[in-house]
């Protein structure tokens, strides 16, 4: 009887196993979750981050997250962040960062990598595609109405 239940406990948690961290949730406050691989769970305190992560936080949530260039990305209430593509070497600082605000705030300080190469860093919305060409930015999206 204990087998299915530790395979179960298994199914669900090596979708958030150490595949390859890009950063790590540092403050979160109220709801705040994370999709990966088709599952969900609580975006707290210490969770490691991957590419291809949705961060989405409700109406008393927010996070904050450093990702592995130094990047602090902080989302307000009702917001909804993808983390499309994150390549990053540590050496050279090189790589790439890609990410979504689909709804809600962001503020962004960028890292090394957008330091090294300042195209290097995206933030698409609905509405536009941001380049990162600073070090700090704030970004709103409005829901549909």
């Amino acid at each position: 009887m204990l087998r299915p239940l530790v395979a179960l406990s298994l199914a669900f948690a090596i979708p958030f196993a150490n595949a390859a961290d890009i950063g790590q949730i540092k403050v979160s406050k109220g709801t705040v979750t994370i999709e990966r691989a088709g599952h969900s769970v609580a975006g707290s305190v210490g969770l490691r981050l991957q590419a291809s992560d949705v961060v989405k936080t409700g109406s008393d949530g927010s996070v904050g997250i450093t990702m592995t260039d130094n990047s602090l990305l902080s989302a307000g209430p009702n917001s909804v962040l993808a983390l499309d593509r994150y390549d990053f070497d540590d050496v050279t600082s090189e790589g790439r960062f890609d990410a979504s605000l689909r709804k809600g705030t962001l503020a962004v300080v960028s890292g090394r990598l957008a330091k090294q190469s300042p195209a290097a860093m995206t933030v698409r919305t609905p509405a536009a595609v941001l380049g990162v060409r600073g070090t700090e930015f704030v970004v709103r999206v409005g829901d549909e109405r």
